[in-house]
């Protein structure tokens, strides 16, 4: 942001701009005052077209800075004019009351505008901000207090985004050469449930960009959306064959999330992909299965489940996947299940097998039907989960522990793959993969 000396600067110039019509009273000859005039009309056009420089590479972010200098100056603007107008009034100083009624409308329209500046820049330029305080200020401007809170959630969240975006700009820079991802075998990006890797719309969020940003190779496991463990291990099979017959590579790296992990550990367990495969890591896979999927599954009416089942079929069919399996694939999740699934699926010593998980502190960490995940799972006795898997059941082989940030909400299902593309206090998901990739690299594969 900018310092607060040069800002400091800016406002008092604001100021003296918004109170021209106090400011010409005091110099004898009108002719004397077109100068400052011009001046500081010039200046104001010039602080809202450019109110700060900002240290971003990124236009949009440069944006977004400017939107937050804007706000923070109306801001400071506006109290300044408050406490003004009050020690006039308090004191009466003889001005006149036509004086005070230009002035006032003067610089309430020239304030107005330079809010309304800053907000909109934020509001276009923000990734963080969400929809819902947007939505909000766009309904609840009006209501004093209310909108105070909403242009101070805008400040808080706009300077956030801009300080985490250059913060991570400059720690790429300082380390673009070093190629800390560059691993001797490519990666092997392997979805969850219930998505597929569409290319308008990343499954594993910003990760990709910034892995090969610090020099890896990313592939996609493509495999179905929803279908047994067997069926998209055997998918897996012939994308890893692919790779490995297109590329030379003769082994790849997995990083697997949710089912993904399942399918990945069947591919080389059960389909022979062992030789094929220098490592796996998992990222909050059911190893063990989800009880309450099970007790959930035994609840709903067979005619429901089927009814669901193929309407999720048909529509998956159309985004994309060729065979789609509801009910095969959810069936693969029980605690049951995964029992016989891990019976099966004996590791391969050759392959470095490694997990991580992560944990929900409460239902508002995530949006549905994530957190109605999370209470269900919690309620079921299954203790600490991320909405949709027990911690308990994320670890297998060389466990790396679950993630704990200072974020209260805690890191979901979702927020672990980036799903939402939210930065997290205490915790930056693309800096986790990066040294996820940086210690398979210093390994030798």
């Amino acid at each position: 942001m900018s310092t607060v000396p040069r800002r400091a600067i800016t406002c008092s110039l604001l100021a003296l701009f918004l109170n021209l019509a106090f400011v010409v009273t005091f110099i004898p000859h009108i002719t004397a005052s077109v100068p400052l005039v011009i001046f500081l009309a010039v200046f104001y056009i010039y602080a809202n077209i450019a109110p700060s420089k900002g240290k971003s590479a990124e236009r949009r972010v440069r944006i977004l800075n400017g939107g937050y200098e804007l706000l923070l100056m109306s801001i400071i603007c506006f109290s300044f004019e408050a406490l003004a107008y009050a020690f006039i009034l308090i004191k009466g100083l003889g001005i006149k009351t036509h004086i005070l009624i230009i002035n006032a409308a003067v610089c309430a329209v020239f304030l107005f505008i330079l809010l309304l500046n800053g907000i909109l820049r934020i509001f276009i330029c923000s990734k963080q901000l969400g929809i819902m305080p947007k939505i909000l200020l766009l309904l609840l401007w009006w209501m004093p207090i209310v909108n105070i809170a909403l242009l101070k959630k805008f400040l808080d969240v706009s300077g956030a985004e801009y300080n985490f975006t250059v913060k991570k700009e400059l720690r790429n820079a300082d380390r673009k050469h070093d190629e800390l991802c560059k691993t001797k075998y490519p990666i092997l990006m392997v979805h969850g449930i219930f998505f597929r890797d569409w290319k308008n719309f990343n499954y594993w969020g910003r990760i990709p960009e910034e892995l090969t940003g610090n020099g890896a190779v990313i592939y996609y496991g493509n495999q179905q959306s929803a279908a047994s463990v067997e069926q998209c291990a055997n998918e897996l099979k012939t994308c890893i064959l692919k790779i490995v017959e297109d590329t030379g590579c003769e082994k790849v790296n997995i990083i697997a999330h949710s089912k993904g992990g399942l399918d990945s550990r069947y591919a080389i367990s059960c389909l022979g992909m062992g030789r094929h495969i220098a490592s796996l890591t998992t990222i909050n896979t059911p190893h063990y299965g989800c009880k309450y999927i099970g007790e959930i599954l035994k609840k709903i009416p067979e005619k429901t489940i089927l009814a669901i089942g193929n309407g999720y079929d048909s529509i998956f069919t159309r985004l994309g996947d060729d065979a789609p399996d509801f009910f095969g694939g959810l069936a693969n999740l029980t605690d049951r299940e995964c029992g016989r699934l891990n019976e099966i699926m004996k590791d391969d010593p050759n392959v470095l097998y490694q997990s991580a998980g992560s944990r929900m502190r409460k239902a508002s960490g995530a949006p549905f039907p994530l957190n109605l995940g999370y209470s269900i799972i919690k309620s079921a006795g299954e203790g600490d989960n991320d909405g949709l898997v027990p911690t308990k059941s994320m670890e297998w082989g060389n466990f790396l522990g679950v993630l704990n940030p200072k974020d209260k909400q805690g890191i979901s299902h979702g927020d672990v793959i980036d799903l939402w593309r939210k930065d997290m206090e205490g915790f930056d998901v693309c800096e986790f993969y990066v040294d996820l990739v940086h210690k398979l690299k210093m390994k030798g594969l």
